[in-house]
């Protein structure tokens, strides 16, 4: 496995291709390079043939560096790392921190590539990756990318998260007070593949990795771990808390907006304002014993 770590220090476990699926990769797409290459090279003289030398061998070399160089890193930037070989093996290629491959990831990688797997018939290659505790070989060097495993096996997938312990359901509501928008999403990510491959791991390592994860996201929601309770259900909690709230959100009821007019939104009617009639006044009580006819005015 391979310890990518991310912008927010946050430890991925993806797991490095090895040597000899990266290998059987490279030999399918440059199988399907050359044949392409020399079925387009045969049309092309076929509907031109009268070429001279020059032209010809212009049109050969050119139709090999499209073939070679720039076919491959287009495919490999719109497919986001994955080339015909890498998607049979179930191989992809990322950055160094775990993100999708960009344009100027794939040029290095394709010119670097003609050079050492090419040219050099793959020497350098195969001696860098072995080499390379992560089997990168000198293009993924340069461009600081890395060729992971995409396919997980069968029983990693679909492992269902760890609930919350009583102890945790009993605190039900501080949960629904916290404010997780503050976690990034490598956390999350980082979260939910310590918790699915829990089991697979070494009780010491997991109980080290699920602290230190517990740690950085009891920061970021600024709730700690309560005493005595293992870090992993602190995090299976806080986990499953959030897939509710996404499952609400999800599920809620959606807001009708008011139909819009020609020009905007519809006139609303506005009932006119009723008028307003004053309340009787209230006759003066009398007093007895006045003596100024029967009457007093009220304090």
């Amino acid at each position: 496995m391979s310890d990518l770590v991310t912008g927010e220090a946050v430890v991925l476990d993806l797991r490095a291709a090895k040597l000899p699926s990266r290998a059987l990769a490279v030999l399918l797409d440059l199988a399907v390079q050359f044949l392409a290459y020399f079925l387009c090279v045969f049309a092309l003289l076929a509907v031109l043939p009268d070429l001279d030398g020059a032209a010809a061998a212009a049109l050969m070399v050119g139709m090999l560096v499209f073939f070679l160089v720039a076919l491959p890193v287009l495919v490999e930037t719109l497919s986001r790392g994955r080339s015909l070989g890498k998607l049979a093996l179930g191989l992809r290629v990322v950055r160094t921190d775990g993100g999708p491959v960009r344009f100027r990831h794939a040029l290095v990688r394709g010119l670097v590539g003609v050079f050492e797997i090419v040219m050099l018939t793959g020497i350098p290659a195969v001696i860098t990756s072995l080499i390379s505790s992560e089997g990168r070989r000198l293009g993924d060097v340069f461009a600081g990318t890395l060729v992971v495993r995409e396919r997980v096996p069968a029983a990693d997938r679909g492992r269902p998260v760890l609930p919350p312990p009583p102890v945790m359901q009993a605190l039900g509501s501080e949960l629904v007070r916290l404010d997780l928008s503050a976690v990034p999403p490598g956390l999350w990510l980082a979260v939910r593949q310590l918790l699915s491959r829990s089991e697979q791991l070494d009780g010491e390592v997991a109980l080290r990795m699920a602290g230190r994860l517990a740690g950085d996201l009891a920061q970021r929601i600024r709730w700690e771990v309560p005493p005595g309770l293992h870090p992993a259900l602190y995090l299976g909690a806080v986990l499953t808390e959030r897939q509710r709230r996404e499952w609400a959100r999800a599920n809620a009821p959606a807001v009708v907006p008011p139909p819009l007019g020609a020009f905007g939104p519809a006139p609303v009617a506005v009932p006119a304002p009723q008028p307003v009639t004053p309340a009787p006044a209230s006759a003066p009580k009398p007093v007895l014993g006045s003596t100024d006819g029967g009457f007093a005015l009220p304090g």
